[in-house]
């Protein structure tokens, strides 16, 4: 074999083109030796010995190899720039249970025995994950793709959430700022990454993955995020109303209605601790300002002296927030003689008044509204004496009629709350420990008798009736409680105010 060595070879003239070998003929390069071509690969294709093209470009794709062919490396060699492949090593073995993702591989996810969490590995640039949903069930219980920490997915350190049926999704770790993002999706829909509640006004307290707003005078809670079903998006409630005052009368005021009591429980706060009041549906929230009002409790009435100088309480305020509106409590009854027994209706209603009672109780829960808000007031009892008044209704009871000759009606209790995580230390203590109270009864009047004689408040802010001679006391601020009912003489005794409302607002805030 002949062999001609020399440094380059030119065309002989300015042509442009140089042809080795004759058509028809096969010009190999020796294994080692690097080929290199200039200029515009279109027309400066390498061909293989079956005719194939080893290089070719077409625009700007640029071609090695035909379909069919193994390109390889040489010993030593090394590609950069163009990342893996694309595709993983799926995993045989079916993943029912926490998952720790290795970098390259694929994983069939059977969750019908419950959500599964994948948590991803720590990023590198190229690293690839893939998801399959093995029996269909990923809409019933959701795979979860923890983000591994500060590291984010789709831009975001929150998790994704895969609740698609039949979902399958890639996802390739591309730099610290994007993290890992989703390159292929079998359904077109990857998933939601969880959004919470982002909101302000009154005053914000958290506990674990809750934030809890509390107003207690009016504001506006202020929705900047309204999140989404994987993170959150509904907000729990207590919403009560303003108390009612208690009547005054010669044969004792009846107590007054406890503001209208109500509350939701979306997010899980203990059953035993919370009301069974509660509605399980809280509200869902857009981004938006929700102004929050808060009732005052009803305005104290004077007694103008003996009989028939009656006076009926006056209703309270009502309180409203996210769409939610408590009614205002009844106020209590006052004497027979001047028809001004009866006790007025509301969220909770007034006790009757005494002394010849015609009237009747203040009816409770109106406008009617399920859960029901409260409860009617007592009906004093002709038979045992004239001269006591009955109890105002409260969330959790009905008011109490006049208990003997001598023993005027309490107001009925309230309703309550969790402390720790929603209600704090608002409201006031009651029967079930760990609780706070709200929207209590206010107790009645006994004429002529020492304070063991009046009717009790209820728990949650109902006041107690007035001894004979001084004023009653009034409902307790922002609990809803009511006040209580006084004699009418000597004139110039007052009865009790009621309390004023609250608004509580929690969410799941991370």
């Amino acid at each position: 074999m002949s062999e001609v060595k020399v440094n380059k070879i030119s065309p002989r003239t300015n042509c442009g083109t140089v042809t080795v070998g004759d058509s028809g003929d096969s010009v190999s390069v020796t294994a080692g030796v690097p080929v290199t071509v200039n200029g515009d690969l279109k027309s400066n294709a390498l061909k293989a010995t079956d005719g194939g093209s080893i290089i070719s470009q077409s625009g700007t794709t640029v071609t090695i190899g035909a379909s069919g062919d193994t390109v390889s490396l040489a010993s030593g060699a090394s590609q950069t720039g163009f990342g893996r492949t694309g595709t993983v090593d799926w995993q045989t073995s079916i993943k029912t249970s926490t998952i720790t993702v290795v970098n390259g591989e694929g994983y069939f996810v059977n969750t019908t025995g419950g959500a599964i969490t994948a948590n991803l590995p720590a990023g590198s640039a190229g690293a690839i994950v893939s998801f399959r949903d093995y029996a269909n069930t990923f809409d019933s219980n959701a795979l979860t793709i923890d983000s591994n920490g500060s590291e984010k997915i789709n831009g975001s350190t929150d998790d994704l959430i895969v609740s698609t049926e039949g979902e399958a999704l890639t996802l390739v770790y591309a730099d610290a700022t994007k993290g890992w993002l989703v390159v292929n999706d079998g359904n077109n829909d990857a998933g939601v990454q969880a959004e919470f509640v982002t909101a302000t006004g009154g005053t914000i307290t958290c506990c674990g993955n809750f934030k809890i707003h509390t107003f207690t005078g009016p504001g506006t809670f202020t929705v900047s995020n309204a999140g989404n079903t994987a993170g959150s998006n509904s907000v729990d409630y207590l919403v009560v109303a303003g108390g009612g005052s208690g009547g005054a009368s010669n044969g004792g005021g009846g107590g007054g209605g406890a503001g209208g009591f109500r509350l939701s429980n979306s997010t899980c706060m203990p059953a035993p601790l919370t009301s069974p009041l509660a509605s399980a549906t809280g509200v869902t929230v857009t981004a938006q300002g929700y102004p929050v009002v808060i009732g005052a409790g009803g305005a104290s009435v004077t007694g103008a002296g003996p009989s028939p100088q009656g006076v009926a309480g006056n209703n309270g305020n009502n309180s409203s927030a996210l769409g939610i509106t408590s009614t205002a409590g009844g106020g209590g009854g006052g004497s027979g003689a001047n028809s001004t027994s009866a006790g007025k209706p509301g969220g909770s209603g007034g006790g009757e008044g005494g002394q010849t009672a015609t009237g009747g109780p203040g009816s409770g829960n109106t406008p009617p509204v399920s859960p029901p808000q409260g409860n009617d007031g007592g009906n004093t009892n002709p038979g045992l004496d004239t001269n006591q008044g009955s109890g105002g209704g409260g969330a959790g009871a009905a008011g109490d009629p006049n208990l003997s000759t001598s023993q005027a009606g309490p107001g009925g209790i309230g309703s309550f709350v969790v402390a720790t995580g929603f209600a704090g230390t608002n409201g006031t203590t009651g029967p079930v420990s760990s609780t706070r109270y709200f929207a209590g009864g206010g107790g009645a009047n006994s004429e002529g008798e020492p304070a063991p004689k009046q009717g009790q408040g209820g728990a949650g802010g109902g006041a107690p009736g007035g001894q004979s001679g001084s004023g009653a006391p009034d409902g307790t601020a922002n609990t809803g409680g009511a006040g209580g009912g006084i004699d009418s003489s000597p004139a110039g005794q007052t009865s009790g105010i009621g309390g004023s409302g609250i608004v509580i607002i929690r969410y799941k805030f991370q």
